[in-house]
């Protein structure tokens, strides 16, 4: 009976793993399926937005200023995130940029939103539109102000660079010009002496 209590104990242990085992295959795919799906509904409603920026009307013109906050909140970041990786010093600037990104993602939302209400409403809320364009300009120029500022510097730093490389250069290119032998130079003299003297009437 021993050798079959045996055989029993290593069949359980074998099930044990194997339910294990699919516990944690079944996690990780419940748990991929959550990113896949979030990030489609992501991809799905930039689809969307871009569609709907390519009408006309109040609702595609917040449609196309989402797009273009987006847009111009992306690039700043990545020039900070660009600075940053270089060891640039930044001050405050990272987050600044981080306060303009949350604000960018709360003015995006009332943007939505505003789309929203007038693709179903007939009614026009001028004086809302006029206030998410001034808040959307701010935004924008913020962004640009900033990147105008990192781009001035980066290229302060690779002009430096490029007068140190031009500098280096010429130093390099004049020290590997051969310096005249002065024993060349004193056969060339003779030479001259001894045509002077074949050919007294040249004038050279």
């Amino acid at each position: 009976m021993a050798p079959i209590g045996d055989l029993l104990i290593v069949l359980l242990v074998i099930l044990l793993f194997f339910l294990l085992l699919g516990a944690v295959g079944l996690y990780l795919l419940v748990k991929v399926g959550k990113k896949a799906a979030k990030k489609a509904r992501k991809v799905s409603g930039r689809i969307a937005s871009n569609v709907a920026a390519m009408g006309t009307g109040d609702a595609a013109e917040t449609e196309r200023m989402r797009l273009d906050l987006r847009r111009e909140v992306s690039l700043t970041r990545q020039a900070v995130d660009g600075a940053l990786h270089d060891g640039w010093g930044l001050g405050d600037l990272p987050q600044l940029v981080a306060e303009i990104s949350m604000h960018a993602e709360q003015l995006d939302a009332q943007l939505a939103r505003y789309a929203q209400e007038r693709r179903v409403s007939a009614y026009v809320d001028h004086t809302a539109l006029s206030r998410l364009r001034e808040h959307h300009a701010k935004l924008t120029t913020s962004c640009a102000r900033i990147r105008a500022d990192l781009l001035n510097d980066q290229m302060a730093h690779s002009g430096g660079g490029i007068d140190e490389i031009q500098s280096r250069t010429d130093l390099e290119i004049e020290a590997r010009r051969r310096t005249p032998d002065p024993l060349d130079q004193i056969d060339e003299l003779y030479n001259r002496t001894m045509i002077n003297r074949a050919h007294p009437d040249d004038p050279r």
